[in-house]
Parts: C-alpha cells; sequence; structure tokens
C-alpha cells in the first residue's frame, strides 16, 4: 500500500479548476492515449499549476512555514508543526513539510505528463512548443522550491509508471537540479510569448525572470544580472513596470490590471470541496477583527520590533501591517488587540496585505479569497540587478535599480486602515534615495521591507548565509537558540525516508 501512495503521488495528475486555467474537471488523466491535441498538453500543464493553489502548497502549508523561519514573523500558535518552524526545532515528521512536499511532486508528476504527452501530438513544434513550454516552466517552478528547502532532491524529469523505479528514486545533486532547472527555464522562455491573458499563465518574461533569480541564488552575478536587464531593458515588450500604488498589488479587485506581478499563482472564484484553498488570510489575520466576518485566526504575525524599526514614513509600512483594527465595534490600536479574549491573541501589529482587500470570492475570516499572490514581481527583478551589480562592482547600476523601487515606496496611494477606513497617503520623503557605496546589506534590507511577509525573506536569509545575524540577540525576533547552520535546509519527510531506503536525510536531523 505504501508502494502504491508513493507511486500516486508521483504520476497523479489532479487537474482542478481556477479561474485563469482550464475549469473543466478532470480528475486522473490516463497518459497512454491521452494526448492528441495541443488542447490535451494544455489541460495537463493547468493541472500541473493548480497544484500550487492548492491548501498545501501556498494556500497554507508552504508559504506559512516560509514566514514562520523568517525574522520577520512570529508564531501565535501552540501546534507542534508550526513551533517547529517558528522555533527552528523541525523534525522530520513535521506535519508541514509532509504535505507540500508530496503536493510539490505532484505538480513535477503533472509537468512531466505534459511534456511526455506532447511527443504524441502530431503538429509542428511552432504549434505545440508554446504550449508545452508553460510545463517546463512550471517544472522549473516546483523545483525551485524544493532545491532551496531540501537542497539534493529526487530529480524526476518522466512519468514513472514502475513500482520498482518508483521506490528506488535516489537524491539529486543539487548543482544538478540547478542546472536542470536552467535548462528547464531556456526552452519556456525560448518559446513563451512575451505576454499572457493572465499573469497565472508563464510568459518569456516569467522565463527570464526566474533565470535571474535562479542565478542570483547560485552566486552568479554575471548572469544574474545580464538576465534581469534584459527583462527591464524588454519591459514595455513584455508588458511590465512598477504598479504606482503598492496597495494594488494586494488589493483583489486591483491587481488584474497591474502591470507589476511577472507570475502569480490566482486564487480567483476557487474553492475546493477539500478545503484546500486560499488561507493565507486567515492566518495572518487580527482575532476578533470586525472585517471579513470575524477576522483572522492571530497564528503567523509580525513581531513588534518589524514595526518599530521600520520607518513610519515608509508607505509600504502602512501596507503591510495593521496597527489599529475594529474588534466587536470598539476601535483599538494595537497594544489591545487582546480585546477579543482568545488566548492566541496578540498585542503587536498584524500583517496587513491579504487581510484588506481580499475580493468578492472571499468567505468567512477570509478563506478561499480572489487573490493573485505574486510569486515574482518587478520590483525584484530591479533589486536582483541591483544586488548583482553590487557584486559586481557596478555601483551605478545598483543605485539607479533600488532607487527605482524606493521612489514607487514614496509614491503613496489609496490604503485602508486596520478600521477598515480607506485613506489616501499623499507622495512622501521616505524612503529616501540610496546615495554613495551600495552594499550587499543595503539591498537585502530593500528586499526585506519590499517583500514583507510575501514568502520570500526566508528564501534571502538562506542564500545569503546570515541567519547567525538575524537570529540573534539583536535580531527583530530576538535570539533564536537552537538555529544553526545545518536549518538552512530543512529535513525530508520522514515517511518518503520509510518508503525508500535510498534517500538519505539532510545533516543535523
Amino acid at each position: 500500500m505504501k508502494t502504491y501512495k508513493y507511486l500516486f503521488l508521483l504520476i497523479g495528475l489532479s487537474i482542478v479548476g481556477c479561474s485563469d486555467l482550464e475549469e473543466e474537471p478532470v480528475g486522473l488523466l490516463a497518459p497512454d492515449g491521452f494526448f492528441k491535441t495541443t488542447n490535451d498538453i494544455q489541460t495537463a500543464v493547468d493541472g500541473a499549476l493548480t497544484h500550487s493553489i492548492n491548501e498545501q502548497f501556498w494556500g497554507r502549508k508552504l508559504s506559512i512555514a516560509l514566514m514562520l523561519r523568517s525574522d520577520l514573523v512570529s508564531l501565535a500558535s501552540n501546534e507542534t508543526r508550526r513551533v517547529e518552524h517558528n522555533e527552528f526545532t523541525t523534525l522530520a515528521s513535521n506535519g508541514m513539510i509532509s504535505e507540500f512536499w508530496p503536493r510539490t511532486y505532484q505538480g513535477i508528476a503533472a509537468a512531466n505528463q505534459a511534456i511526455a504527452g506532447a511527443e504524441d501530438v502530431e503538429v509542428s513544434d511552432d504549434i505545440k512548443n508554446p504550449v508545452t513550454a508553460q510545463a517546463y516552466f512550471a517544472r522549473a517552478f516546483y523545483y525551485f522550491h524544493l532545491v532551496r528547502l531540501f537542497g539534493d532532491v529526487p530529480y524526476i524529469d518522466e512519468p514513472i509508471t514502475d513500482v520498482d523505479a518508483a521506490t528506488s528514486i535516489s537524491r539529486t545533486p543539487a548543482a544538478e537540479v540547478y542546472a536542470n532547472i536552467i535548462e528547464d527555464l531556456k526552452f519556456a522562455k525560448a518559446w513563451l510569448p512575451n505576454t499572457t491573458a493572465s499573469r497565472a499563465i508563464p510568459s518569456k518574461g516569467a522565463a527570464s525572470s526566474y533565470l535571474s533569480l535562479v542565478y542570483l541564488t547560485m552566486g552568479d552575478w554575471e548572469n544574474a544580472f545580464n538576465e534581469s536587464e534584459e527583462v527591464i531593458t524588454n519591459s514595455g515588450i513584455y508588458n511590465l513596470g512598477l504598479d504606482p500604488n503598492f496597495q494594488n498589488l494586494f488589493n483583489a479587485n486591483e491587481i488584474d490590471a497591474s502591470i507589476e506581478p511577472i507570475f502569480s499563482i490566482d486564487y480567483n472564484n476557487f474553492e475546493a470541496e477539500d478545503n484546500a484553498y486560499d488561507q493565507v488570510a486567515p492566518m495572518t489575520g487580527i482575532r476578533g477583527d470586525d472585517r471579513n466576518l470575524g477576522g483572522g485566526w492571530s497564528v503567523a504575525v509580525p513581531t513588534l520590533a518589524v514595526y518599530t524599526t521600520w520607518d513610519a514614513g515608509d508607505y509600504r509600512r502602512a501596507v503591510s501591517m495593521d496597527d489599529e483594527a475594529s474588534i466587536g465595534g470598539v476601535i483599538v490600536d494595537f497594544t489591545q488587540f487582546d480585546i477579543s479574549g482568545h488566548e492566541f491573541a496578540k498585542n503587536n501589529p498584524y500583517v496587513a496585505k491579504y487581510m484588506r482587500f481580499p475580493g468578492a470570492f472571499a468567505r468567512a475570516n477570509a478563506r478561499a479569497t480572489s487573490h493573485n499572490y505574486s510569486m515574482i514581481r518587478y520590483a525584484e527583478v530591479l533589486l536582483i540587478a541591483a544586488e548583482a551589480a553590487v557584486e559586481l562592482g557596478d555601483n551605478a547600476s545598483a543605485l539607479k535599480y533600488v532607487n527605482q523601487v524606493r521612489e514607487r515606496a514614496r509614491m503613496g496611494g489609496l490604503t485602508q486602515t486596520g478600521a477598515g477606513v480607506e485613506v489616501e497617503v499623499a507622495p512622501g520623503a521616505v524612503p529616501a534615495d540610496l546615495t554613495g557605496t551600495v552594499t550587499v546589506n543595503d539591498i537585502l534590507e530593500e528586499r526585506k521591507y519590499e517583500f514583507a511577509f510575501e514568502g520570500i525573506r526566508w528564501y534571502d536569509i538562506a542564500r545569503r548565509k546570515i541567519g547567525d545575524q538575524v537570529f540573534s540577540a539583536s535580531g527583530l525576533e530576538g535570539a533564536k537558540p537552537f538555529f544553526n547552520a545545518d536549518d538552512y535546509l530543512l529535513p525530508l519527510p520522514e515517511d518518503e525516508l520509510e518508503r525508500n531506503p535510498n534517500l538519505t536525510q539532510n545533516p543535523g536531523y
């Protein structure tokens, strides 16, 4: 039975509908004889991408784990699987890892089916490759998460139908996984269109942007700079740019019109029967908040130091955190957020990015929102170019690109207070342009504020190996005594190792 379960996770294709993907439920695809047209390839591609919106991936398990492992978010919960991530006591039996690991491989399996099935579709490459390229992009997207989280991982690039093969797969060296990710993204870049009908559909600009981020993660500064500059140079062709209002990026009613998202996970009008939809908003929301039919669950919350060390004149702070709320009809500031009486209500500001404008489809507590979560957006490409430029000694380019991001932050815009009142924030002077010599730390600090609570900070900490600094007594959360260098990688799930003796565990676990 265990063997069958493992095999299913590798070859299963659970394809369900979502707003910008294929809407016809298919269930399980049998690869033999199914692929006859490019529409069949697209159906498999849509299945691959749909796995990313599952509660086991970005809907809650992976996204919240990434938040808790950063230095920006604390835990208001005693749930063991969450405590382990927050305190760096993670076990191989962790219940969050055991869910997002197989879900990620299901997405990969669906992409592999699309790529393999395309070989049976008898049309010219010019017709089918632009569709198949989406599958290459999806496979690279999933493996990029896995290799950053676990290091060496089993690399599977074709459908597996043999039981013995499924139980004898070993880990592939991370360097080889990265090389394969790059090749997939290069194929995607060569064949994907410049623009797509939705940012949830991969484009040429998305492939190129991810290539720049992969190179940055690997420390290949020259390729990171060249690839990000290519996106910037072609931003008009790709229809990309900074949104003039930072708040729009977290407003389900506005983001579809924004040109800043490059690749998004789109929850618009999607709700699964198995509760596998978006729950990031309630997980980060204020307990007892009058908004969204009961507010949030007070699980992943910023520490007070995040708020107090962030310049109050930075519009991004106003967008990113709520420091007041209406609770039971009473408007209170964050020092009174425990007015709801719940044991996990915390008296500190809360993440506001996902609770203010969750869209028309949001249910109670802002579950099942209409959010489009930007997996990569134009601001990140600018900061990739800036960071790579610092490493290459090109200070002029570093200043140019980081200051474009800071300029947008000064523009202000329409937002909402924690009490639910819409306010227009006038342009300001914070953050001022950087001058002089830009450092890597300058860029990391800019990324910390620009992408706060978006699941990016942990990856920055891990790739730059700055855990000893940010989790020290002087860090935002204070000392994290259990953190050590082994924590840059997660443990492989215990049940996977039990099923497959060829898999080895990461050091420290």
